[in-house]
């Protein structure tokens, strides 16, 4: 997979009322490992998804369950909605900044460490 991942590849097209977003930006985890948190999710009610990412035994499942519900909070804040009837309709991990660290090896030699983060947005849609 290429390092330098186009925002467009991952970002899916969102479809339908869109009634609250979150974003985590600069988050310490790699994109690949929140992606497989995310695809637990993706299309599901809000409750049962909390459901989920409670019993999911990844560093993700927190971070994804705490955005969750800060989605959730700007869907009431919004107003005008039903919180019960709310769903996961878009979710998706692009790729933040990478740091780049060394690690001395053999012979005065060293090998670079790259430190991924992630920028994870949530998008919550009404059911019909």
């Amino acid at each position: 997979m290429n390092t330098q991942e186009s925002k467009s590849k991952y970002t899916p097209n969102v479809q339908g009322d869109v009634v609250a977003t979150a974003t985590l930006r600069h988050v310490r985890i790699s994109p690949q490992k929140a992606r497989l948190v995310l695809g637990l999710i993706r299309g599901k009610e809000v409750e049962r998804a909390l459901d989920i990412l409670r019993f999911t035994p990844k560093k993700g499942a927190r971070l994804v369950s705490k955005l969750l519900k800060s989605a959730v909070s700007n869907a009431r804040e919004k107003g005008g909605v039903d919180v019960d009837a709310l769903l996961v309709t878009g979710c998706w991990a692009d790729t933040g900044r990478t740091m780049k660290r060394f690690m001395p090896r053999a012979r005065g030699m060293a090998t670079p460490i790259l430190k991924r983060s992630s920028h994870i947005t949530l998008v919550l849609g009404a059911r019909h």
